[in-house]
């Protein structure tokens, strides 16, 4: 009896010995497998969120191969807005990166500064943890003036190139010595007292200025921007009116080293093509490129010639 008790006992043992190696061995080859995944970066998923500080993620897409562009949307929208570049610049052959800024769109909306310094130092942030390299940066509206602020603050890190797609730059509101912007500091004043009364009044308002005609987009075109708009946090778009009202970037164009596209409609009604063309002359082999056929909203009015010229300079 005790002989058959003790064989038992041996064979429960080398049993539990026999699963916990088959246990360890599955372990190993699930180990193994995941880090072939992490390795092989064309089959990983890419960050749709990346973290710039504690509590603070910004939404980003990223699409594509090849050499990167990065694409910062303008006020009040989001990367949504690059819908119709997204398509063209992949087929192109480029890697597309659009990022939201803090308050905006699907990005998280803290109560933060909203300052041009802030929003440069969050694409950093994003750039240097997407470990990005010689990619050209453009910015539309208020993110072009974040685009041109981010390269002459960082002294063009992770860039090669830059573009302007008009841009609310190098100033958005008329000084006693600088008399190109449409608006005055007063006129935007308005504008944030109206964010905080009645937003959907302030979207109406600069909806009415945004394009070349009240046809120039179709309807639903109309309400998708519209809808993209909204997603904004409402502190977010009264800050960055006030920073789009007080910031001078004036001092930043000496600075820009790297070769620069700038776009701009002659009857943009928010950003006046005299802007454009001070831009022009400050920053050295600039090019700039007039659209007759669109308003403030260049990337869809006329997205044809849009597209076809920037990847022309993408290209160069």
């Amino acid at each position: 009896m005790k002989n058959i008790k003790i064989s038992v006992i041996v064979a429960a043992l080398s049993l539990c010995t026999l699963a916990m190696s088959c246990d360890n061995k599955t372990k190993e080859d699930k180990a193994k497998e995941n880090e072939g995944i992490d390795q092989n970066n064309t089959s990983s998923a890419r960050q749709e969120y990346i973290e710039v500080e504690p509590n603070v993620r910004l939404h980003v897409t990223d699409l594509g191969e090849g050499k990167p562009v990065v694409l910062i949307h303008g006020y009040p929208l989001s990367d949504a807005m690059w819908e119709y570049q997204y398509h063209a610049l992949v087929k192109a052959g480029f890697r597309v990166i659009g990022i939201t800024l803090r308050g905006f769109g699907q990005s998280d909306k803290p109560y933060s500064k909203y300052n041009y310094d802030e929003f440069a130092k969050d694409i950093k942030t994003v750039l240097d943890k997407l470990d990005v390299k010689d990619a050209t940066i453009g910015g539309h509206s208020m993110g072009g003036a974040i685009a041109l602020h981010y390269v002459a603050k960082y002294d063009g890190a992770h860039i090669s190139k830059l573009a302007l797609f008009s841009a609310a730059a190098p100033c958005h509101t008329k000084k006693p010595d600088y008399a190109y912007p449409l608006f005055t500091k007063e006129e935007i004043s308005q504008w944030v007292a109206l964010n905080n009364s009645d937003r959907p009044a302030l979207l109406a308002a600069v909806g009415q200025k945004f394009t070349l005609s009240a046809t120039s987009l179709s309807p639903g075109i109309g309400g998708w921007l519209g809808g993209l708009e909204l997603q904004s946090s409402p502190y977010a778009m009264e800050q960055a009116l006030i920073a789009l009202r007080d910031e001078d970037l004036r001092g930043d164009l000496p600075k820009i080293k790297v070769p620069t596209l700038i776009f701009n409609a002659k009857e943009d009604k928010i950003v006046a093509f005299a802007l454009a063309e001070q831009m022009n002359k400050a920053i050295a082999g600039s090019k700039l490129v007039p659209f007759d056929k669109s308003g403030h909203a260049s990337f869809i009015e006329e997205k044809d010639k849009f597209n076809e010229e920037f990847i022309r300079f993408l290209k160069e």
